[in-house]
């Protein structure tokens, strides 16, 4: 029997693409564009707009950087210069319509989120966690505020492993959905997961420790304090009015509880306008604005530990910080990022007035050397745009 139109497109039939693999490659490269054939999703709708197209290279930007977008197995790469598309590259089988998961930048949109309803007066960051989410009590979150959620300083007893398939990892990813449920182990949702968790030593407030389900907790927050599901927020308060010309989604539990920390799917495009916005201080390309400035300007300049972000082992950046969901890299440009695993980047470098926005299908989650390439890469550009 000859291939299907599938296989001969990836090199394998989609009936191999499981929920216990389709993070490993090859299954990663077809299961990251589609992630809503696997793991229940809630659409983030987007006005009706003129959808973007490809434009290529016209400046040759990226024409001597071809090795490091094979090397770090991107998907779509966006170059946007004071809002304008200057270049952009697409993989095969993939293009500007398209979405495309962008895992833990999907903190940093729960981020905004919470920026909103701040400025919306529903949400106040020195809160305690349990003024929106009582069911809570008893678990690590139980004496933390929303600005130790915001800012991941939270004393979590929790190891971010992102290989773990049978330990605490493995438990929150069955939790939501991520991973097939096992029988020996009890079935929990997100909410029950989280209100699981216990305190490591020491108090909330201390160094930045990165991790995922504090960032969970928040999207948990911000649908408390709204009263609205968190794609119906997103679409009202961020999407549409910052000018998204593709509807985005994001992935859920089996009883609706967002995936905050990880599940969006959007396009380049859109990713891009994020950035875009942020660089402007909270206003779309049609000057609307969107986000408090005083918000913005918290988030990528002004906000952040420098001595927390050092206390929580963060040497990468050795300048940098982080804020509200979000890295401040300590650069001289002032650049700040959006990151995910697996390779996805939304690099803002506001004196280039440059924002690039990058998706990728990387083997490992964690991959240091395609990082400091990756970085390099959009350094390079800032300076050649």
């Amino acid at each position: 029997m000859p291939p299907s139109s599938f296989a001969a497109r990836y090199g394998f039939e989609r009936d191999t693409v499981r929920l216990d693999n389709w993070r490993q490659a090859p299954c990663n490269v077809w299961a990251f564009r589609n992630v809503g054939e696997l793991v229940p999703s809630m659409r983030i709708r987007a006005s009706a707009r003129a959808a973007d197209e490809a434009v290529g290279d016209p400046l040759g930007i990226l024409a001597t950087h071809a090795a490091a977008l094979l090397r770090s197995s991107t998907d779509a790469l966006v170059v946007m210069k004071h809002g304008r598309v200057i270049a952009d590259y697409y993989a095969a089988d993939f293009g500007p319509q398209d979405q495309h998961i962008v895992f833990s930048i999907s903190k940093s949109i729960t981020g905004l989120l919470a920026g909103l309803a701040e400025g919306d007066g529903m949400l106040d960051p020195e809160a305690p966690v349990s003024l929106y989410v009582p069911e809570i009590a008893g678990s690590v979150y139980a004496d933390a505020t929303v600005r130790h959620l915001l800012d991941m300083r939270i004393t979590l007893d929790f190891d971010e492993d992102y290989l773990d398939t049978v330990g605490n990892y493995g438990r929150y990813r069955r939790a939501v959905l991520w991973h097939p449920a096992e029988a020996r182990q009890p079935s929990l949702d997100l909410v029950g997961f989280l209100a699981s968790l216990k305190k490591g030593p020491g108090d909330h407030g201390g160094a930045v420790s990165y991790k995922s389900p504090n960032s969970d907790m928040l999207g948990l927050v911000v649908e408390r304090a709204c009263g609205q599901r968190y794609a119906d927020f997103a679409s009202a308060r961020l999407w549409k009015p910052m000018g998204a010309t593709q509807d985005a989604s994001i992935t859920v539990d089996g009883a609706g509880a967002p995936r905050a920390a990880g599940g969006i799917s959007m396009t380049a495009g859109d990713l891009a306008r994020v950035g875009e916005m942020m660089r402007n201080g909270g206003r779309s390309q049609t000057g609307e604005q969107v986000l408090p400035e005083a918000w913005i300007d918290d988030t990528t300049r002004t906000g952040g530990s420098a001595e927390a972000w050092l206390a929580g082992g963060n040497f990468w950046l050795p300048d940098g910080r982080y804020r509200n969901q979000w890295y401040q890299t300590g650069y001289p440009s002032g650049a700040f990022a959006a990151i995910g695993v697996h390779g996805q980047w939304l690099y803002v470098d506001p004196s280039a007035g440059v924002v690039i926005a990058k998706l990728s299908s990387q083997p490992l989650p964690v991959d240091e050397e395609c990082d400091r390439l990756c970085l390099s890469l959009f350094q390079a550009v800032c300076a050649a745009a």
